[in-house]
């Protein structure tokens, strides 16, 4: 999973650069894996405590409430890296603007 990751975020620039037409990068589908992996994992979660609730079993509960906090982290995580790469475009579209009017 890592390698292809990081032949993901060596081959993004070249793509980024051959077109500014809005398209799913590497990055934004490896985003969206991550927001899905968090999604299953908090819906297992729910599982394991529903089940853990059912039978009695307060280690089933534990191990539920466990998960949805995994996901919860990871979601959290998401956000932060959106937010992050928001603030990077917004540089680099100033960037932009201003080599224009240098230009």
């Amino acid at each position: 999973m890592a390698a292809l990751v990081v032949s993901l975020m060596i081959q993004w620039p070249a793509m980024a650069m051959a077109s500014h037409a809005p398209s799913l990068t590497p990055i934004a589908i490896a985003t969206m894996s991550n927001k899905v992996n968090a999604k299953a994992k908090e819906a297992e979660g729910k599982m394991q405590s529903a089940y853990g609730e059912v039978t009695g079993d307060t280690g089933q509960q534990i191990k539920g409430k466990a998960k949805q906090v995994q996901a919860s982290a990871m979601n959290t995580a998401e956000a932060v890296k959106d937010g992050t790469k928001a603030a990077a475009r917004k540089a680099s579209d100033a960037a932009d603007k201003l080599a224009d009017k240098i230009k």
